[in-house]
């Protein structure tokens, strides 16, 4: 047999094979992947040397696609999230697509994991939801793969798409709706650990709660509280906002995460609600809606959310190259809370 045919039958296996690892840590390799050890890439690179291989891109071409995506969320714990899996869904299931899903836990160095695993898995597109993966970084998978991302602000963007609710707009509702009241005193609680991260929508409700009371001449009336991340013990922080002296009239929260909490430690006070305390959350998640809460609250429409973003992964997995940038205008849901 000619060496020239011998060559031609080195296929990635073949270097796996040779190297002694697996086809996922030679395709890590060559694609540069997040967390390969120099003792890897060296074994893998003097395999491929050795050996001569050299990727196919017509044999990649005829893979064909494998009909599954992956839906990677931030967290499992937060009640809005499955409105948007649904909406997902809904598109995803009639197109014939399975899911593989996987949870990043707020922590970008899990995110890329998962991400580079779903990959490997020759997944056809990603959907990131809240993403905590810096921009510079996404843009890098998505020269991989298509991507879409939910709930993150990056509209200069060119590799991928993003899907949002209008942050700014729905902070400016919920101020609106304050001042409404005849509140002046309104302070915004958020998570104190965003200051990096413009992109999260945090950030991006504290812009619109501060442009709304700069022009409601209330720019020396602004107070931005900070509370630990959800999921991390933050009683005592909580009582000290509504125990204190100069506690504010109302309050804005950038998530139902943090507003109903908020809501159950005022009663626990023997706050009354509005009178002492006016309370708007955002993301109308299904306990607001409960009578026990009735908390006022910022509809994205998730589901809504979910559709736009499943619909932008196939058109960019049917070939769109140019970016989509796309925001959905939310809504405030009135209740007993103000």
């Amino acid at each position: 047999m000619a060496d020239g045919d011998s060559e031609s039958r080195v296929t990635i296996r073949t270097v796996a094979a040779d190297a002694g690892v697996s086809v996922a840590a030679v395709s890590k390799v060559m694609r540069k992947a997040y967390g390969v050890s120099d003792a890897l890439r060296l074994r893998v690179e003097a395999s491929i040397e050795k050996l001569g291989y050299r990727p196919s891109v017509a044999a990649r071409g005829m893979r064909g696609r494998t009909f599954t995506l992956g839906v990677l969320l931030v967290g499992i714990d937060n009640p809005f999230l499955p409105g948007i899996y649904q909406g997902i869904e809904s598109i995803t299931e009639a197109a014939g697509y399975k899911i593989m899903v996987g949870v990043g836990a707020a922590r970008a160095r899990t995110e890329a994991q998962l991400i580079e695993q779903m990959i490997d898995n020759r997944m056809d597109g990603l959907i990131l939801v809240a993403s905590q993966i810096a921009g510079e970084t996404l843009e890098h998978y998505a020269r991989q793969i298509p991507i879409v991302v939910v709930g993150h602000h990056e509209p200069a963007a060119q590799g991928y798409d993003t899907i949002n609710n209008n942050d700014q707009m729905g902070a400016r509702l919920a101020v609106r709706a304050l001042l409404d009241k005849g509140h002046r005193d309104i302070a915004f609680v958020t998570q104190s650990d965003q200051e990096d991260h413009f992109a999260d929508v945090a950030p991006q409700r504290e812009v619109g709660y501060r442009a709304a009371m700069a022009e409601a001449g209330l720019a020396d009336r602004i107070r931005v509280i900070g509370l630990p991340q959800h999921g991390v013990p933050r009683d005592a922080e909580i009582d000290a906002i509504l125990s204190a002296t100069d506690r504010p009239t109302a309050i804005f929260c950038w998530s139902d995460l943090d507003a109903i909490p908020i809501l159950s430690a005022a009663h626990r006070l023997g706050l009354r609600i509005p009178a002492d305390l006016a309370l708007i959350g955002y993301d109308n998640s299904p306990v607001a809606a409960l009578s026990m809460v009735d908390l006022t609250s910022i509809d994205q429409d998730g589901p809504r959310l979910g559709k736009i973003a499943a619909e932008a992964l196939f058109s960019r997995m049917n070939g769109r190259k140019i970016a989509e940038h796309i925001e959905i205008d939310p809504t405030l849901i009135l209740r007993g809370s103000i």
